[in-house]
């Protein structure tokens, strides 16, 4: 039995993922009475008993709980959603897609979980920058919706309990241009120059839609070839590339909600081409790729547990 702790039961992510491991038998989940929940002293005890320990926290409290780990400690390995680790160096990032990032992971016992708008970004940038397409000097320019569950409890309450008038459109934010998704989007990406990136939030609950507009200037190969880089890249059926989602025109956002899977296509012509990647915001762009790593970490199947 692997003995698995979520540090942060109660927001959306730690909920999500508790969910998850109900699919498994061979999970012990060790849980902390309520009004231990946030006592010091019994959050060290659990970590420190636990073989796997999701951190379900804001980025200082991430922070710190990690420093409950003994530094005798060898065994427990983190898996932390928020943003805190996701661009240092002694950390390894959770995006299994990315070339050579599976044995990384195996093989580590501090794992960044990637952040949703990131995910999507990462999966349509980063092949074409491994395959030498897209110079890494690059400016690129992209937009993001998403369902309003990514913003945590107060955002879900917001939109389904008190929702005001100007809820029902979309609301574009990240209006100052540094997005706390920004950092591990190059780094992780492997671009050299700050994107613009263009978020916005609508009124559905689940789902993703990432999109990166490109003109022939930037690229060294055409559409066709776009398509099979992408074909290429992604070999397992987590991530993979589809020939078309066009739906009479247009696509829908919460396409894969519920689904832990991303799907990337590629549209347009000689001149202008629109990278498209969809999922959904709690799936594979939180609870979905923490499970993906949890099995990755425990040598167990990587899609068990998961929604394909």
């Amino acid at each position: 039995m692997t003995k698995v702790f979520i540090d942060g039961t109660s927001g959306t992510t730690g909920l999500n993922i508790r969910e998850r491991l109900s699919a498994f038998d061979n999970i012990n989940l060790i849980t902390l009475k309520e009004e231990f929940r946030k006592d010091t002293v019994a959050r060290k005890d659990a970590i420190n008993s636990a073989d796997v320990v999701f951190l379900c926290l804001p980025d200082d409290a991430s922070k710190e709980a990690v420093l409950l780990v003994d530094e005798s400690n060898k065994n427990t390995a983190i898996i932390d959603a928020s943003t805190a680790h996701r661009t240092n160096e002694n950390w390894v990032y959770g995006f299994a897609e990315i070339k050579g990032q599976k044995e990384k992971i195996k093989s580590s016992k501090r794992i960044a979980n990637p952040g949703c708008h990131a995910s999507g970004f990462i999966s349509l940038v980063r092949p074409l920058i491994d395959e030498g397409v897209l110079d890494k000097n690059t400016y690129l320019t992209a937009f993001s919706i998403t369902g309003y569950t990514g913003g945590g409890k107060n955002m879900i309450k917001e939109y389904e309990e008190d929702m005001p008038f100007d809820y029902i459109a979309p609301r574009q934010y990240g209006l100052t241009q540094n997005h706390k998704h920004i950092p591990e989007m190059m780094k992780i990406g492997g671009l050299e120059v700050k994107p613009s990136f263009c978020p916005i939030v609508s009124s559905f609950p689940r789902g993703m839609e990432v999109s990166i507009p490109l003109n022939k200037d930037m690229l060294t190969c055409g559409l066709e070839d776009l398509k099979d880089i992408y074909k290429n890249y992604y070999t397992g059926n987590i991530v993979k590339f589809v020939e078309s989602s066009d739906e009479k025109g247009f696509l829908t956002a919460n396409k894969l909600a519920g689904k832990d899977s991303l799907e990337i296509s590629v549209f347009g012509g000689t001149d202008n081409i629109l990278l498209v990647s969809r999922f959904d915001n709690l799936g594979k762009g939180a609870g979905g790729a923490a499970i993906q790593n949890m099995n990755l970490l425990i040598n167990e199947d990587e899609n068990k547990g998961l929604i394909l």
